[in-house]
């Protein structure tokens, strides 16, 4: 086990700070929602946030975002943005054209190339070290891509982390119109069918809000979560052996 969760919480090393459980996570964070794990004028250099320092960021209802000057920023917004699982919805004109078959729907075929698509835009919160970061997580067996194709090209997908029974999703991109919006389907199909309790969309956005996604409080959310991640569940049936090793440590 390393040093940042002994005890039971997680250390936000680089600011001092330690957090305990789900109930107090929400009390470190000001009225915008966040803090800073690093300062990249300490001269400290990461090229990754510790694994098991991001999956307990998860677990507490906290996820790292990179800021223009490269610092790492822990967000807990509050009101926290969901996709009901059960109440999702798929607009009328992209289910006639699911019903074509225009695209096909793969999970994790090329997870390194559907984060660096989800980075290309010139505003972002994705830098090298979140990249670096979240492909260590799927090495694991917690972080998942999941892609749209057609005429044998990735067209557009999603990236998320899953644990126990809450999935994350982090960013979406697309190079054909709806390719994005196929992805998020087949998503909610998987994780409604492997029993999966919560969906984490962070902020509620025009797009997510077509598809049902709605605003709960933070409190509201931390109590979802808390149900969510202790469920026994697997966002595939088989995880990597690097997965085995972390959890030894955990």
């Amino acid at each position: 086990m390393s040093a940042a969760l002994q005890g039971g919480g997680v250390s936000i090393v680089d600011c001092g700070i330690w957090i305990v459980d789900l109930d107090q996570s929400h009390r470190l964070f000001g009225e915008d929602g966040h803090f800073q794990i690093r300062d990249p004028k300490s001269g400290i250099q990461n090229s990754m946030i510790d694994p098991e320092l991001l999956l307990q960021g998860y677990r507490l209802g906290v996820f790292p975002m990179a800021m223009e000057d490269g610092a790492i920023e822990w967000f807990s917004p509050d009101p926290r943005a969901i996709l009901p699982l059960e109440d999702f919805h798929v607009p009328h004109v992209l289910r006639r054209l699911l019903r074509k078959k225009v695209f096909e729907t793969k999970i994790d075929n090329c997870f390194a190339d559907v984060i660096e698509a989800c980075a290309a835009r010139k505003d972002t919160w994705i830098n090298r070290e979140i990249i670096e970061s979240y492909t260590r997580l799927h090495e694991l067996g917690y972080a998942y891509s999941v892609e749209a194709w057609t005429c044998g090209k990735l067209a557009g997908g999603l990236y998320g982390v899953a644990i126990g029974g809450a999935f994350f999703g982090e960013s979406m991109f697309h190079r054909v119109t709806d390719a994005s919006k196929v992805a998020l389907v087949a998503l909610v199909e998987h994780l409604r069918a492997r029993k999966f309790a919560l969906l984490d969309t962070q902020w509620l956005t025009p797009h997510l809000e077509q598809f049902g996604g709605i605003e709960i409080s933070r409190n509201l959310y931390l109590h979802l979560l808390r149900s969510a991640v202790e469920l026994p569940r697997k966002f595939l049936a088989a995880s990597p052996p690097a997965a085995a090793e972390l959890r030894k440590g955990e």
